[in-house]
């Protein structure tokens, strides 16, 4: 590993560090300074009396001061603890855990999908530029872009469960069947099929015109007139030249797709019944649950600058030259 490397990914890491304090720091005075008051919406009452509203701010410390309550949670974060949740009365973590694998089965599925199908289809617009295949695929990637997610998850569901019932309409497993091994296995992915297959959908478009974007312009650089005219064949240019430095983009893009996929799809979520990040962010939101807004937020700013250190580390190995910068 070269020293030019090392100092590269140094930086990069330090940058992530200090990203992730000045994420936690902000939120957490936004989140608190918002309107509403998480607990008038724990007494379940219209009109609750003062001294209910005095009684749980002081057993959450919410009567403390911002900047009291600021660093208490500081230093419980360094502790490992995440906070406790106001609204479902037990450690954020418990809540958050069982939901990360399913947010992230649809998430991380649906963006290596686009990814490599958007590549492919970009790759094969541009051997066709300016034809009908192009055109064609360009007007395609244009509606499903233009598409609200949600809306092409019922058209989805009304199509493929409703009507032709090869889909299940929501959920993740079927509760009316006691399957197991790998039966069990089978009827998940039967679930996952639709909720991944909308997300596709609706990334596809931007991976597919970034890459052929991208491509398109490489094309029209020097480099590829010299090495055509020193002989080189236009497929072994194609592969070895224009392909390595036209996917950087999509790498880039990818990476923080992944870097936002920890809070899902909250619309899908919600559209296809789907336990996952999403729904329990928005609930949160809702319920003005802080403790446990704040710890899908901290899992969101570590998520995503992991994913964006892998994606520098990735482009760095394609391009050597972004380790000087």
């Amino acid at each position: 590993m070269d020293v030019l490397f090392v100092k590269y990914l140094s930086r990069r890491i330090l940058s992530a560090v200090l990203l992730i304090v000045l994420v936690i720091t902000i939120n957490f005075f936004i989140i608190h300074l918002a309107p509403g008051d998480p607990a008038t919406i724990m007494t379940g009452l219209e009109n609750p009396s003062p001294q209910i509203i005095e009684a749980l701010k002081r057993k959450y410390g919410l009567d403390k001061p911002l900047v009291v309550q600021y660093l208490k949670y500081m230093t419980n974060l360094l502790r490992g603890d995440l906070g406790f949740s106001y609204v479902y009365d037990q450690p954020s973590w418990k809540l958050i855990g069982p939901r990360i694998f399913p947010t992230l089965s649809i998430t991380v599925t649906a963006s290596i999908l686009a990814f490599a199908l958007g590549t492919y289809l970009a790759v094969l617009a541009s051997r066709l530029r300016r034809k009908f295949g192009d055109l064609f695929l360009s007007l395609i990637s244009y509606i499903l872009y233009a598409m609200p997610s949600f809306w092409l998850g019922l058209i989805l569901i009304l199509v493929f469960a409703s009507k032709l019932k090869w889909f299940p309409t929501s959920g993740m497993f079927d509760m009316r069947a006691s399957y197991e091994g790998f039966r069990k296995v089978l009827d998940y992915l039967h679930h996952l099929f639709l909720p991944v297959f909308t997300l596709l959908l609706i990334q596809l478009p931007v991976f597919y015109r970034v890459t052929r974007a991208s491509i398109v312009q490489n094309l029209r650089e020097d480099y590829v007139t010299v090495l055509s005219a020193v002989g080189i064949s236009n497929d072994r240019l194609f592969k070895k030249y224009v392909m390595k430095n036209s996917i950087i983009p999509a790498v880039t893009i990818f990476g923080i797709t992944l870097g936002f996929s920890i809070t899902g799809a909250a619309l899908i979520e919600i559209v296809f019944a789907w336990p996952g990040m999403g729904r329990l962010l928005l609930d949160a939101v809702f319920r003005r649950d802080y403790q446990l807004l704040l710890s899908i937020y901290f899992l969101m700013a570590v998520f995503i600058s992991v994913a964006m250190i892998v994606t520098d580390i990735v482009i760095a190995i394609l391009d050597p030259r972004v380790r000087l910068l």
